[in-house]
């Protein structure tokens, strides 16, 4: 582990990007961006014209350490080039954000009122890989619908026991427990997903540290103990479907908690508007991300 990114993604001010869709979502992500789907024929130029898009946010003069201080990535990102460094050595050594990977292959059927993530059998062999691609951490995502005290601890004690495995080959994972931001009995769903988090800290290692992304709390700084525990690195708020103004204003009422947004950082962004144009939206983007975060 990079201590010197450790220490960075701890305590540095910013927040971290996420720049992870993947199989699924890919085809959407690029709508939103103005690429229909007849810009492409098949997954590969797919992946290619997704990754101009990353790229071109990444080389964005306000995506820079002074506002962000990591970036989620999806594995395909990990493994091609940016100016000819794969992602997440372009990141560290020309950005000084701290690489990090989307592990998980998505999420099983409802049951118990949450989803699960899929099994992830090759999980081992793309820890391997990522070793030697120089990632810090990765993020792995399960999401959860109702109260149901049973199946918040399934999704709780799946991510912690994939966390210890990622954390065995010497990554910091991110636990991704979603709440669903139109769940009837979020709050109520938050109180458990709190206990069952605290159930699994008090039985990790000392020295196995975590990171957790949440959705924003229903009830202001409900996560401020969580922040304490001597094994979280960090904790980190998902948009979870909040327009980019709403998003904001709710995490800048929950103090240390820092934003990993996805849709509503690259809210607004085209294929279609010139570089300064884009720029000039990113950097605004950022700006308020980032000032939402420091609170």
């Amino acid at each position: 582990m990079n201590t010197q990114q450790l220490e960075r993604i701890h305590t540095g001010k910013g927040f971290i990007a996420a720049l992870d869709q993947s199989g699924g979502s890919t085809p959407k992500a690029l709508q939103q961006y103005g690429v229909n789907e007849s810009s492409y024929s098949n997954e590969e130029e797919m992946y290619a014209l997704v990754h101009e898009m990353r790229t071109r946010i990444i080389k964005t003069p306000a995506f820079d350490s002074q506002y962000i201080l990591g970036a989620i990535l999806f594995e395909n990102t990990m493994d091609r080039l940016i100016d000819g460094q794969f992602t997440a050595d372009y990141l560290w050594e020309k950005k000084g954000i701290v690489p990090f990977l989307k592990v998980d292959k998505g999420l099983a059927d409802l049951e118990d009122g949450v989803q699960l993530m899929k099994p992830m059998p090759e999980l081992g062999d793309l820890l391997k890989r990522a070793v030697e691609r120089n990632i810090f951490g990765t993020k792995m995502r399960s999401v959860i619908k109702e109260a149901n005290a049973a199946g918040i601890k399934k999704v709780v004690e799946q991510q912690f026991a994939v966390g210890k495995q990622i954390a065995e080959a010497g990554l910091v994972p991110i636990v991704e427990p979603e709440v669903d931001i139109y769940s009837a009995d979020k709050a109520a769903s938050e109180k458990i997903l709190k206990e069952e988090i605290f159930a699994q800290l008090s039985k990790l290692d000392n020295d196995t540290k975590i990171m957790l992304k949440l959705s924003i709390p229903t009830e202001d700084n409900f996560y401020s103990d969580l922040m304490n525990d001597s094994h979280v690195v960090r904790v980190v708020a998902l948009s979870g479907g909040y327009s980019q103004t709403e998003a904001n204003e709710k995490l800048a009422r929950n103090h240390g908690l820092i934003a990993s947004f996805s849709r509503a950082l690259s809210q607004g962004l085209t294929a279609q508007q010139t570089d300064a144009e884009f720029d000039s939206l990113l950097a605004n983007t950022i700006k308020d991300i980032y000032e939402a975060s420091i609170k």
